[in-house]
């Protein structure tokens, strides 16, 4: 049995250096990726991003839960379009600038429990899973 949960591991190592997108190699459903930095800068709020399956993203913003497609192989990284619940609260300016940088993110990375998304303009978001 541990011969064939090896080579599963194998093959999905293997699938990701090919460009394959499986929700496994950013944690599933599982895995709730929890934005630590910005540009650099601590963000001054909480928000999550989860890859729920192949395709797909959603999480919560700083003040509302969002949704969206998730296209690209591996480690490209396009998301959109995000939708969201509407609702307003204080930190509405760190709501905007997360889904704008999320929108914007072309590539990521995965290495142990860090997530950094970056684009060719600067962009860097580095996600953190505690759990």
């Amino acid at each position: 049995m541990k011969v064939l949960l090896l080579c599963a591991s194998c093959l999905l190592a293997l699938g990701a250096c090919r460009g394959d997108t499986p929700a496994s190699v950013f944690g599933g459903s599982d895995q709730i990726w929890t934005l630590k930095t910005l540009n650099g800068q601590v963000f001054p709020a909480t928000a999550t991003l989860t890859i729920p399956k192949t395709g797909e993203i959603n999480g919560r913003a700083p003040c509302n839960r969002y949704f969206g497609a998730l296209t690209g192989t591996y480690p490209a990284f396009n998301a959109g379009p995000i939708g969201s619940t509407k609702m307003a609260c204080p930190n509405m300016r760190a709501e905007n600038a997360y889904l704008d940088a999320l929108g914007s993110a072309t590539t990521a990375t995965v290495s142990n429990n860090t997530l950094t998304l970056t684009n060719g303009s600067g962009l860097e978001m580095v996600f953190t899973n505690d759990g």
